[in-house]
């Protein structure tokens, strides 16, 4: 398949909530960035590396058992973020990787923005199954 890397933009969902309801502080903005992250397809989640969890500030929710490359291990679950892709948005918890790691999107991101990825090409495309628009499966 190749290696398939993605623009994204992540977003502290707190932050965004304050400033929806007027308690964001006056002069503070919503903590974001924008990533260049590997899809891993055999990861669950978002995995964001120490550094920009802190830098976001989100707050650690939990330790879940995770498998790795190294076998099962404890990770550590942060609270949800935003993140947008190609103009596609959803919330979702995010694993900590360490640093030496880049951010990945794994397939429940994928699958809530209704990407797929198109091996040949090395990158993400909507959903063919879908016409390639954004859709939802309630079956």
């Amino acid at each position: 398949m190749g290696r398939v890397m993605c623009e994204a933009l992540v977003q502290n969902i707190e932050d965004l909530y304050a400033l929806k309801k007027g308690t964001l502080p006056s002069g503070k903005n919503p903590r974001e960035m924008s990533i260049q992250a590997l899809v891993d397809t055999a990861a669950t989640l978002i995995s964001l590396p120490t550094a920009m969890i802190l830098q976001l500030g989100l707050e650690k929710i939990g330790d879940k058992k995770v498998v790795t490359s190294a076998g099962i291990k404890n990770g550590s679950l942060y609270e949800a973020v935003r993140i947008t892709i190609e103009g596609r948005t959803c919330a979702m918890d995010v694993m900590e990787v360490p640093d030496t790691v880049p951010p990945l999107v794994g397939y429940t991101v994928l699958e809530q923005l209704d990407f797929v990825v198109d091996p040949k090409a090395q990158k993400l495309i909507g959903n063919p199954a879908h016409g390639g628009e954004h859709m939802y499966d309630l079956l």
